[in-house]
């Protein structure tokens, strides 16, 4: 699997095709995009090979691309297709998200390697420890900075890509955000007008909300505003609860993430400075 962003000019395409061709690759699935505003080109590409002339391995393609990639001065990453990304998940006392996750990782539907579940309370312990994954449970006893450190060792130590905030509600640092720029996804609900901060929906309910939704997207020092990945609403009406917001609202947000965290295994996302470009 090769994806690529570089400045867009003639002759891209026509120089990964080429590289492949000449080591027997067969490409089974390619989607490129040229942003004619930014000025930059996107580009994902599935292969196989067709004979002995890859059999030097993924690190030996790697080595072989690499001109190309300085060529063009290309930020791309050569993967094999089967290798999943390693993630570690962040929650705090609401299950769905994590459930849902942990539930599609086992059975088989979500190609990620989960490396464990960090969270501030211990209400998650049972379900993760269940499925076999590692808990940490890291209280901030009124000192973030010892906290977050803490959750970036397990990060490192993990070798893990994404951290995945699965309804952790907690604001991370802008030095921690820093440290994870493009590897740390979040969920929260997406109301017209917003509501941010304690009992978004009961606050939602008062206003008479007609669209419930959710984003997923890629964590900032900017709250809740990042480059988004995906996102969803379903409409309502005058007769729902603030109870039938909270469980529709739960729904739209597991699935949601889901779809993000998918789409990221599939290495489908690729950011575009505030933007992102998904290839589906």
């Amino acid at each position: 699997m090769l994806t690529l962003v570089c400045v867009d000019r003639v002759g891209i395409v026509a120089a990964v095709s080429q590289f492949l061709a000449e080591r027997g690759g067969f490409i089974t699935d390619s989607q490129q995009y040229a942003d004619r505003e930014s000025g930059r080109f996107f580009m994902r590409v599935a292969f196989e090979a067709t004979d002995h002339r890859m059999d030097n391995g993924t690190e030996g393609l790697r080595a072989e691309f690499a001109p190309i990639g300085d060529r063009f001065a290309m930020d791309w990453r050569l993967t094999d297709i089967h290798e999943r990304p390693r993630i570690l998940i962040a929650v705090s006392k609401g299950s769905h998200c994590l459930a849902d996750l942990l539930h599609r990782w086992q059975t088989g539907t979500l190609a990620v390697e989960i490396m464990g579940v960090v969270s501030n309370h211990p209400d998650m312990r049972r379900i993760t420890e269940w499925h076999g994954i590692p808990y940490h449970e890291l209280p901030s006893n009124g000192d973030k900075a010892a906290q977050e450190a803490a959750l970036l060792d397990i990060f490192e130590r993990t070798r893990s890509d994404y951290l995945i905030l699965a309804r952790y509600m907690q604001v991370l640092s802008e030095e921690l955000v820093d440290k994870l720029v493009g590897r740390c996804v979040n969920i929260h609900h997406s109301f017209l007008p917003g509501f941010k901060g304690a009992r978004p929906y009961h606050r939602a309910h008062e206003r008479g909300v007609k669209l419930i939704g959710a984003t997923a997207h890629f964590v900032t020092a900017d709250l809740d505003e990042g480059p988004i990945i995906e996102q969803a609403v379903e409409r309502i009406d005058h007769r729902a609860t603030a109870e039938d917001m909270v469980r529709i609202g739960r729904d739209i947000e597991t699935q949601v993430l889901a779809r993000a965290v998918r789409w990221i295994a599939d290495r489908r996302v690729l950011l575009n400075g505030g933007k992102t470009v998904i290839f589906r």
